[in-house]
């Protein structure tokens, strides 16, 4: 019992090593912001701020649909609605930043602030619940990436074109890859209980093969970007592609092996994630 509890603790349930993913997405449409015009840059770390407490939050509120199976655990139940508390805290101080932003950029930005909410409640809550009905993988594309790198940037610039969204589907890849991954470690486990993400929807063996296809996408998409001219530079991304070939046949492994490629593909993500700010 104790041990099932020890699993909602707010430092687990916070899951901080999940922050590079709001962090790097982030700082993505920041950079790209700044090349494109003139910010403020306290703004700037008001929006980064803002998206690292969206996840928090999104993470905090993440274990709520285990509530059902734990009607006799009253300590893990205390634990998840402690972290639903604070999860609260956390979206509404990420909504007093947005709704700054709402105050100087007007309804597009009130539309982008609601369309990041809904998603973020709806991943994991019911009635909706994206991860339950199998639709985490393509919902953390749009919202942890497209729309987050997209709306930093329109906050900060006042505008959106068609150049940010391009610029922001590798980091927008490599953030579904990073679930995919947790989703193939956990598997079986997902399909013992009946939890019906992607990868037991679809099988092992093809939820493998999209890892690897999205990993390969991945990797032919930066070259194509750099010749369309959304990229300055494709050199430092050459450094990441060996860490990425090493995670193609760890996807396939058994799995006890298939444990290390969530922590791998994270590493893989800081990596790349961070390179791939020096192209932009």
């Amino acid at each position: 019992m104790i041990a099932m509890a020890d699993k909602y603790q707010t430092g687990r349930a916070l899951r901080p090593f999940s922050f590079a993913v709001a962090g790097v997405a982030g700082l993505t449409g920041i950079v790209a912001a700044s090349g494109a015009s003139e910010i403020i840059w306290l703004q700037a770390f008001s929006l980064l701020c803002a998206a690292i407490l969206l996840q928090a939050g999104v993470n905090l509120i993440n274990d709520c649909s285990d509530l059902p199976f734990l009607t006799g655990d009253a300590r893990s139940c205390e634990l998840i609605h402690k972290n639903m508390r604070i999860a609260v805290v956390c979206f509404a101080l990420a909504t007093a930043v947005a709704v700054y932003f709402i105050a100087i950029r007007g309804w597009p930005a009130l539309l982008l602030t609601l369309t990041g909410v809904a998603g973020a409640l709806g991943y994991t809550l019911e009635p909706v619940n994206l991860k339950r009905r199998g639709y985490a993988v393509a919902a953390v594309f749009w919202l942890m990436g497209v729309l987050m790198i997209c709306g930093v940037y329109y906050f900060l610039s006042g505008r959106i074109d068609g150049q940010i969204i391009r610029q922001a589907i590798p980091v927008s890849l490599l953030t579904s890859l990073l679930l995919l991954a947790n989703e193939i470690r956990d598997y079986e486990t997902d399909r013992a209980q009946g939890c019906k993400t992607l990868s037991v929807r679809l099988g092992l063996k093809k939820a493998v093969l999209l890892y690897r296809t999205g990993l390969a996408v991945l990797l032919v998409s930066c070259p194509l970007l750099y010749f369309s001219g959304d990229l300055k530079f494709i050199w430092p991304l050459l450094l990441s592609v060996p860490w990425a070939l090493t995670l193609l046949p760890m996807a396939g492994l058994g799995q006890h092996a298939r444990r290390y490629l969530p922590p791998a593909t994270g590493r893989f993500f800081l990596l790349f994630g961070l390179l791939y700010l020096t192209t932009l």
